[in-house]
């Protein structure tokens, strides 16, 4: 093979053009990205020697190397882990399969400067980071257990790559950045032991830098450690600080926020492991377009094993951050055994209390903090009752609820709910929709408001599967207020006297199952409720917007005989011309007042129009 020159893809050159162009905040954080990769290829070929150990080529002397070249203006940060062949470094560093990268392009045309470039490292591009203080690019690599598979790869970042065969005596990588002119400060040892001691302090293997030391008149090269090594999760808890935990957490979740909440903790007894677990303040930048890669990292006796190991968590926790250190799992073990193994299921238990335990310490000591966190994460929590049999409980008491009868903004839980309940009710009303503004107006919550009831206000995608989920709390049942049993009962003399207009209005309407007179509406004309297996509106309007293919079901439409329209409507004679218009627009207002769309708004502006006219008339 002879030198190639490629052509970066199309995504990674825009992104290039923005890292060199864009981001000057914060470069320094392209050492801590570089010293990441080399600590993730030695973690590599660490885990692949278990089962292949010839890749090690007798080299187990573990070590990242930063060597600084002044004459030259290079500073090189080189690994002895798994390396790369000609092909990998291809793939590697010419691509990035996502297709979340176009979101992430956009975020940064739009932010420029003022986009954190933490959020690099998200989309799995830390590598390019680079190209923030050096004009130049050179990779020089070996992959394990091929002598004659190494590979150089150089770009200066601006569209182009080349790559060719290279001779290297031993595996591993050399990445040579070729700094400009204005970014030198890196070649000052002092700045860069500031910046490991920053961000990759906690690196199990050592970053060594070489210093000059004169010994009995003569000057030696020795090698200096410049990183602790401890790892933070296995220092004593009283010798961590918050600044120590936010270093690490944003290391590991590429996020520049502080996390909200940190756990540290060791379990003794059965399974003896130890935990660090963050809690993020907000949404991860990825959680919300499908590309979202979750689970702990996964370490047997301080040996990465695996990255995101999601069998150590349940999926309503996955916004949880941090690293589990097993000392009782078998550090040959293969992912695929790994995965299915009983002690991994017991960690997993324990690690789930252990964070609902946290939670519920954060709602009882700093509410208004967890008021944040359940606007973040409350739609992913509700995942949990449906899934998570042991703990739905206390999943639902974890999540507060907005109700008719708080204040906008304010919030209460099911169990204040359930508490404050009248003596006479006996399931807990919820009515689910789009926005708190739209549900607090509906009719569906008129005859709860009557009679000194409160309404739970749903209005998160999630709400109709927690309900289902959940199905009761404390013995208590849930009812939607526009389900399809009505409150109340109507007495034998009113069925009489509506009979005709009934039966007038449901020939009129073939969109509806039934006509029916209400007992749930105090104030308004019409309302449309579901059959009794049917689907209700808002789930209807949820399948369809993600793209489900619904059949609408007949809705029951129900009229309140009290109401002023009703009384004048019953007595018009059964021919009359404009029962059909009255019948068109009672079910459009009723499809309205449900969150739901009229299917002709060009008619029922007119029908609107007409009465409006004969009223001013």
């Amino acid at each position: 093979m002879t030198a190639q020159k490629m052509k970066f893809q199309t995504e990674l050159e825009q992104l290039l053009h923005l890292i060199t162009h864009s981001l000057y905040s914060n470069k320094e954080i392209f050492l801590r990205e570089l010293i990441s990769n080399a600590s993730d290829a030695i973690n590599k070929i660490r885990f692949d020697a278990l089962s292949h150990e010839h890749l090690l080529e007798g080299d187990t002397d573990w070590k990242i190397h930063v060597r600084l070249d002044p004459a030259n203006g290079t500073l090189t940060i080189s690994d002895n882990g798994i390396g790369l062949s000609p092909e990998t470094a291809v793939e590697n560093l010419g691509t990035i399969a996502r297709s979340g990268t176009r979101v992430f392009l956009e975020s940064l045309k739009q932010k420029q400067a003022g986009m954190p470039p933490d959020l690099i490292g998200q989309f799995g591009v830390g590598f390019y980071s680079a190209f923030m203080v050096a004009d130049r690019v050179t990779v020089l690599s070996r992959p394990a257990g091929d002598p004659q598979g190494g590979v150089r790869w150089e770009s200066d970042g601006k569209g182009e790559f080349t790559v060719e065969p290279y001779e290297k005596a031993k595996r591993g990588s050399d990445v040579i950045l070729h700094l400009k002119p204005s970014e030198k400060e890196f070649l000052e040892p002092y700045r860069l032991r500031e910046i490991v001691r920053k961000f990759s302090d906690f690196i199990e293997h050592p970053v060594i830098m070489d210093q000059e030391k004169e010994e009995n008149g003569e000057k030696k090269t020795v090698e200096e450690v410049i990183n602790s090594r401890k790892a933070v999760w296995l220092r004593n808890k009283a010798d961590n600080t918050a600044e120590d935990y936010s270093t690490f957490y944003k290391q590991i979740s590429n996020d520049y926020r502080d996390p909200l909440k940190s756990i540290q903790y060791s379990a003794e007894g059965q399974q003896e492991f130890k935990a660090l677990l963050f809690i993020p303040a907000e949404q991860p930048f990825g959680m919300q377009f499908g590309e979202y890669k979750w689970g702990l990292r996964l370490y047997i006796q301080r040996v990465l094993i695996m990255d995101h190991c999601e069998e150590l968590l349940p999926t309503y926790l996955r916004f949880v951050k941090g690293v589990v250190d097993s000392s009782d799992l078998p550090l040959n073990i293969s992912r695929e055994i790994l995965q299915s193994n009983p002690k991994l299921e017991q960690i997993k238990n324990n690690v789930t209390r252990t964070v609902l335990k946290a939670l519920e310490e954060l709602r009882d000591e700093d509410y208004d903090k967890y008021v944040g966190f359940v606007k973040q994460f409350s739609n992913i929590l509700k995942e949990g009752p449906a899934r998570d049999f042991a703990n739905r409980d206390r999943i639902a008491d974890l999540l507060l609820f907005e109700s008719m009868n708080t204040p906008v903004g304010k919030y209460t839980t099911l169990a204040k709910y359930v508490e404050s309940m009248p003596e006479s009710q006996k399931d807990i009303l919820f009515l689910i929709g789009e926005t708190r503004e739209q549900l607090q107006n509906s009719p569906y919550l008129e005859a709860a408001r009557a009679a000194g009831q409160d309404v739970l206000l749903m209005t998160e995608p999630m709400d109709e599967w927690f309900i289902q989920g959940l199905r009761r709390y404390k013995d208590k049942s849930f009812t939607a207020v526009d389900g399809a049993i009505p409150p109340g009962t109507v007495s034998d003399d009113e069925k009489a006297r509506f009979s005709r207009l009934l039966e007038s209005l449901k020939s009129k309407l073939p969109e509806v199952a039934d006509v029916r007179l209400s007992t749930r509406l105090k104030d308004s004309a019409a309302c449309l409720v579901a059959g009794e297996h049917g689907v209700s509106a808002h789930m209807e309007r949820l399948l369809t917007r993600h793209g489900r293919e619904v059949s609408e079901s007949k809705r029951i439409l129900e009229i309140n005989g009290s109401h002023p329209v009703m009384q004048a409507l019953v007595k018009l004679p059964d021919g009359d011309a404009r029962l059909e218009s009255y019948a068109r627009l009672l079910y459009d207002q009723a499809v309205i007042a449900e969150g739901s769309q009229v299917k002709d708004p060009v008619a029922f502006a007119k029908r609107i129009n007409e009465l409006l006219l004969k009223d001013a008339n």
